[in-house]
């Protein structure tokens, strides 16, 4: 499948920054003063019945602001980089003929990444392909499967984390459907003449330890909103997925729920997990070398 791009222009703002940083509030500010649309930048939050745990703005937040690509797919449906693009490409266009600007608002760097730079011809999901992989992933752990993907494609595995699941199983998913001379298919079209993305990047930054408290606070302000309940309810009326139960918040619930863990292991791993995100998160937001830092 081949993603167009849209051609972005001084219309259009990105609001990012690690999870936690207070993307959302900021947002719905900005939004206001800009007359502008907010289009969703998160990749849990197009998940139907995944609130909690994406932070995903209230019924009255989004009333303040028309809010765009949330709960797009139920949670048991993969959902792609190139999906993301595809639909943002609409309400992009859409906006522009209603004259309105657009504010684009989220946390997940490869959302932003595809914005800007595009994504060539992303091999589609091969659902059959993915359970093997995931079975392999259960059995073997991911580092075996990191090792595996370095000797079929080893500048995919040069790019990657040995303990990133969800990346590890894409990139040998593209490795095995696309094979050795589709490179391009999991890097970006980062050509800088041809970048169609000249407005302005904002990141809202944090010093790491205020950062980690604000983390801690709403992991633990989640278990009691009901993530749990909410991770059940969600399981029982439209099952959860691969990509959507490795969401910080859902797989510990999910292993709670199963009696793996108890609830205050829960609450500490998703913890632990999410500021290793913020960490990456971060560590993504550098690679834009022309945004604007924005210290809180």
């Amino acid at each position: 499948m081949s993603a167009s791009m849209p051609e972005l222009a001084s219309d259009c703002i990105i609001l990012t920054g690690p999870t936690a940083s207070g993307k959302t509030a900021l947002g719905i500010r900005l939004a206001r003063r800009l007359n502008a649309d907010i289009l969703s930048a998160d990749s849990v939050a197009v998940y139907r019945g995944l609130n909690i745990g994406s932070a995903k703005p209230t019924l009255q937040e989004q009333a303040e602001s028309p809010h765009h690509l949330l709960d797009l797919v139920d949670p048991a449906t993969p959902f792609t980089a190139s999906d993301w693009l595809l639909a943002a490409h609409k309400v992009i266009q859409d906006c522009r003929n209603r004259g309105r600007r657009i504010l684009v608002v989220g946390g997940t760097p490869l959302y932003l990444r595809c914005l800007r730079d595009g994504l060539d011809d992303f091999a589609p999901v091969n659902p059959s392909l993915r359970h093997n992989l995931t079975h392999e992933l259960n059995r073997l752990g991911p580092e075996e499967l990191h090792n595996k993907l370095a000797q079929s494609r080893p500048d995919l595995a040069a790019t990657i984390h040995p303990n990133d699941s969800k990346r590890i199983i894409r990139a040998l998913e593209i490795a095995e459907t696309a094979g050795p001379d589709h490179k391009r298919s999991w890097t970006l079209a980062n050509n800088q003449e041809k970048r169609l993305f000249p407005c302005p990047i904002l990141v809202i930054d944090h010093p790491r330890i205020i950062l980690n408290s604000r983390i801690n606070q709403r992991v633990e302000a989640m278990f009691e909103s009901g993530i749990v309940e909410e991770t059940e309810a969600a399981e029982k009326q439209y099952g959860i997925g691969t990509t959507a139960a490795q969401a910080a918040g859902y797989k510990e619930s999910l292993a709670y729920i199963r009696g793996e863990i108890n609830k205050q292991e829960a609450i500490s791993k998703t913890k632990q997990r999410t500021r290793q995100l913020a960490k990456r998160q971060r560590t993504w937001f550098r690679s834009f070398s022309d945004a604007v830092w924005l210290s809180a």
